[in-house]
């Protein structure tokens, strides 16, 4: 789509956000994510650039707690690929791919990830 991916944007806005807003309040990041062209290949999505795009994050979320941040939770956009108020169907942000003509929905390599991150 575009758009730029800065993660040090987010450690950046968490840690501001603690130190001259909130305070030792909770915070939650509640929509992170990307927009990609993700298509099924012999049954599977590989999206290593969504898996890149979650590890950054991650990686700057927990540099903003080691600086002070009380970040409580950290939620990616979207689990399922969705309608895009300005884009429609053609750019896919879920960790999950829908087919739209079926529903059918088939894990992408990003969500295994993202399971795998959790469980650790």
């Amino acid at each position: 789509m575009g758009w730029e991916i800065y993660p040090d944007g987010l450690q950046a806005l968490l840690t501001r956000l603690s130190d001259d807003y909130v305070g030792d309040l909770p915070v939650y990041v509640t929509e992170n994510g990307m927009a990609w062209d993700d298509a099924v290949t012999n049954g599977a999505v590989d999206d290593p650039e969504r898996i890149a795009f979650i590890a950054s994050h991650f990686q700057a979320t927990r540099k903003a707690i080691a600086a002070g941040a009380n970040v409580r939770g950290f939620f990616y956009w979207s689990l399922l690929d969705n309608y895009e108020w300005a884009f429609g169907y053609e750019k896919r942000f879920g960790m999950v791919h829908v087919d739209f003509e079926t529903l059918a929905r088939t894990p992408k390599a990003s969500y295994l990830a993202y399971q795998a991150a959790l469980a650790r």
